[in-house]
């Protein structure tokens, strides 16, 4: 199984969303991109915590995610989701996995359970 980076906002109901979205496949590795709000976000399985902030400027917040994340994700594509957060956050993290040389399949919970889309 790949690994998931999620982003996580402070949007209503989207934690449980996120917590779903988790559950849902064996993943290699889960990392979710937030800012200091997020931090108090628990899983029931290890996760990893991409911090940004929502002041810096895009180029920087990139910058910020490609840090954290580069070397971290042993596959060449990861499953990303983006239903909570900012377009902006969505697209310093779509521009960070790129920059890395990843490939991305978007993903998100359905009726059905988890799909690509």
């Amino acid at each position: 199984m790949t690994s998931l980076i999620v982003c996580l906002g402070v949007g209503k109901g989207t934690w449980a969303y996120v917590s779903k979205l988790i559950e849902a496949e064996p993943w290699n590795k889960v990392f979710i991109v937030t800012d200091e709000a997020g931090l108090s976000y628990t899983a029931n399985r290890e996760i990893s915590f991409v911090v940004i902030k929502e002041e810096q400027f895009l180029s920087e917040m990139i910058e910020t995610i490609k840090k954290q994340l580069d070397g971290k994700i042993p596959d060449t594509e990861a499953a990303v989701n983006f239903v909570s957060g900012t377009g902006k956050v969505h697209m310093a993290i779509l521009s960070a996995l790129l920059k890395i040389g990843l490939g991305i399949r978007l993903v998100a919970m359905t009726p059905e359970g988890m799909k690509e889309v």
